[in-house]
């Protein structure tokens, strides 16, 4: 798997290094031409994305380092470094763009209509098409924030391109000086892309919302184990592409044989690991199934969060009776936005004794990292 992400990113950069430079080549004989202030800016834009391209096969290669003493769980968030590095680069490209767009604003010059750099401008924005397409397929086989950052980067190109290009025709048509504006007009949306690109890998870097996908597979697969009744408290732990660690909660029947449920776990473990190279912990919650008037509670609480929130679940229900009192012992589980607990468990507290006067809830709240 690491080999094959390590090839498709290597052929990806190398190619997207040799077209940009290309295209950089073509965009600045077709700015001489023509004498376009947007058209040489964007061929610089092109510059940046060889450069783009070649941090992107330098991440790469970093990402794939083996684990060492320092790195324990390897190096694979260098690939985010340098997607976020790419966004960099996007954002100082646009910035130039708009300086030179504001350049053209208020100092235009005379555009010299070229049909053959006319005509060269649309081919590099078809080529640029095909590169996002590229990209973007690259992107969906193995899921690489870097690919990503590209493909978005090729796209702000085509718009770019698209924009001179429109530009040259009203000069040649109208003959109105708008090519300042087009800049920045173009200068925009490569700010755009660069923004984006940034937000996305700054969140994983810090920890963002884990892959839901990969959770749906996983707990999928280990519900059809026999003896494996519920799932909850699913965490993933991104350490980059393909280097994720799990920990889940398994219910499991309190009147099982603890030996025999324990050699489930280890199997579950290991066989989930292995298929989706996802190192997992399972712990082991045992919860009482045969218990007719629990589970009658737990069923009217949980109806009863459905309504007040159709995002809440419970999980670990228990009650324990008391001389004066019975505690309904249990777990909430809110979605990331969930701001008001305390009225949730006010709620909770007067429901429970509106169904009985010596119902008394002990309450705790999890989040859901999924939503």
């Amino acid at each position: 798997m690491e080999k094959g992400r390590k090839t498709e990113v290597s052929r990806g950069a190398g190619l997207g290094i040799l077209v940009n430079a290309l295209l950089c080549a073509i965009k600045f004989a077709a700015g001489l031409l023509t004498r376009s202030v947007a058209v040489m800016a964007d061929a610089a834009n092109n510059l940046g994305d060889a450069l783009a391209a070649v941090v992107t096969l330098l991440s790469m290669r970093m990402a794939q380092k083996p684990d060492d003493r320092e790195h324990p769980f390897g190096h694979g968030r260098m690939e985010y470094v340098g997607g976020l590095v790419v966004g960099l680069l996007i954002l100082f490209v646009g910035l130039e763009l708009f300086k030179s767009g504001v350049e053209g604003i208020f100092s235009p010059k005379e555009l010299a209509f070229s049909f053959v750099s006319f005509v060269l401008m649309g081919v590099c924005a078809l080529v640029k098409l095909a590169m996002y397409f590229y990209y973007a397929a690259i992107d969906k086989r193995i899921g690489s924030l870097a690919m990503k950052a590209v493909a978005k980067d090729s796209l702000s190109d085509v718009l770019a391109t698209g924009s001179i290009i429109l530009s040259m025709a009203v000069a040649r048509v109208f003959h109105v000086k708008i090519d300042g504006y087009i800049g920045v007009l173009a200068a925009l949306l490569v700010l755009k892309a660069g923004f984006d690109v940034c937000r996305e890998t700054v969140d994983r870097l810090l920890g963002g919302k884990p892959d839901r996908a990969l959770a749906q597979k996983v707990e999928e697969a280990l519900l059809r184990y026999e003896g494996i009744l519920g799932l909850h408290d699913m965490v993933l732990h991104d350490y980059g592409p393909g280097r994720c660690v799990a920990s889940v909660h398994a219910e499991v029947s309190a009147e099982a044989d603890i030996v025999v449920i324990h050699e489930l776990i280890d199997r579950a473990e290991r066989e989930i690991s292995e298929r989706y190279h996802l190192p997992i912990c399972i712990h082991m919650d045992p919860i009482i199934t045969d218990d007719v008037q629990s589970n009658a509670v737990k069923a009217q609480i949980a109806a009863f969060l459905k309504t007040a929130d159709g995002r809440l679940k419970l999980h670990d229900f228990r009650r324990v009776p008391g001389e004066k009192q019975e505690n309904l012992i249990f777990d909430v589980v809110l979605p990331p936005d969930y701001k008001d607990e305390s009225a949730l468990k006010e709620k909770l507290e007067a429901y429970a004794r509106e169904l009985n006067d010596r119902y008394r809830c002990v309450i705790h709240f999890d989040r859901d990292y999924f939503q």
